[in-house]
């Protein structure tokens, strides 16, 4: 199963919509915020999108706590000058409420560049959690 995200042209000068860093139009609190906050993600895009306003809000401890035991690192440097920019999902594969893996291919723009990145989520303990990823050409 595939899914693109469409985004809707801007007028030049026109304010950008509020909403979550992930690009949903739901406000942060709403959206991401809340699985910041401890509610678990229902399905591996939605870990994937909380991951990436993680990113935006250089939210390390999220982001260890939502990776897999088995691949989890020590620690987290984020880069404190990357900018992001946008998150366009390219591709969902399983990840539901009725399956125990998945896959979400994204691509992540930053001020300078972008990262292309085929994530590979399983569950742990019935959470959603990130386990690897594989860079696509």
């Amino acid at each position: 199963m595939s899914r693109r995200s469409t985004r809707a042209a801007r007028p030049a000068g026109a304010a950008r919509p509020a909403g979550c860093p992930c690009g949903l139009p739901e406000p942060y609190d709403a959206c991401c915020g809340r699985f910041h906050a401890g509610a678990a993600a229902p399905t591996a895009e939605a870990l994937m999108r909380s991951r990436y306003s993680a990113f935006v809000q250089a939210n390390a401890a999220y982001l260890l706590r939502t990776w897999h035991p088995r691949t989890r690192p020590d620690r987290l440097d984020l880069g404190p000058g990357t900018r992001w920019t946008g998150l366009e999902i390219l591709a969902v594969r399983d990840g539901s409420a009725f399956h125990t893996t998945g896959t979400v291919t994204f691509r992540a723009s930053f001020r300078g560049g972008s990262l292309h990145e085929r994530s590979r989520f399983e569950r742990v303990d019935g959470a959603w959690a990130y386990l690897d990823g594989e860079f696509p050409d």
